[in-house]
């Protein structure tokens, strides 16, 4: 594959901003190289519906602006749903473990969860902060609201929670290093 379609790919996964030379050093190329695959990758995608943000220091893909009031009707249609079990599953790891990175959501429960979280951020459910370069989720101060919560440590079971995810991990990482043996 060309670079500007691998950045295109490591763009949509990451599904945030990433810095120029971290896709250096990830591709191994020079920022020559790098921004003529990103003007490359511009082009092409000003013919459909995703486009790149790019700073002095960073790339994003987003979402074209023509697609503004198509994407609102999507996204109101997706409030008035239900969460699911996903969503739900997704929402009590980040209570009862965040503020959590979307890599440590995802290694929880074994699949990619940037979907369920951009459900939740949608719903204002959650909240993404920077700290430092990982962004990381938590429960919005609305939600705590709306469940009569003003500490977390109030939550049902909250220790015992804790401890059955702490021993889940510890087992998960005991399992992948020794599939790394």
């Amino acid at each position: 594959m060309e670079l500007s379609q691998n950045i295109e790919g490591v763009l949509f996964y990451k599904a945030t901003p990433l810095k120029k030379a971290a896709l250096c050093k990830l591709f191994e190329v020079s920022q020559e190289e790098l921004e003529t695959a990103i003007y490359v990758l511009k082009d092409r995608l000003e013919k459909g519906a995703l486009r790149l943000i790019l700073t002095d220091t960073d790339v994003q893909l987003v979402t074209a602006p023509e697609l503004d009031a198509l994407l609102e009707t999507v996204r109101k249609d997706e409030i008035r749903r239900d969460i699911g079990k996903a969503g739900a599953e997704t929402l009590a790891i980040v209570l009862y473990k965040g503020p959590i990175a979307r890599a440590e959501i995802d290694r929880i429960r074994g699949v990619n969860s940037s979907f369920i979280l951009r459900n939740l951020l949608v719903r204002g459910l959650v909240e993404k902060s920077q700290e430092g370069s990982i962004p990381k989720f938590s429960a919005t101060t609305a939600l705590f609201a709306h469940l009569g919560i003003t500490q977390v440590r109030e939550l049902p079971n909250y220790a015992q929670t804790l401890d059955t995810l702490e021993a889940f991990e510890k087992e998960q990482a005991q399992e992948e290093a020794v599939s790394y043996e």
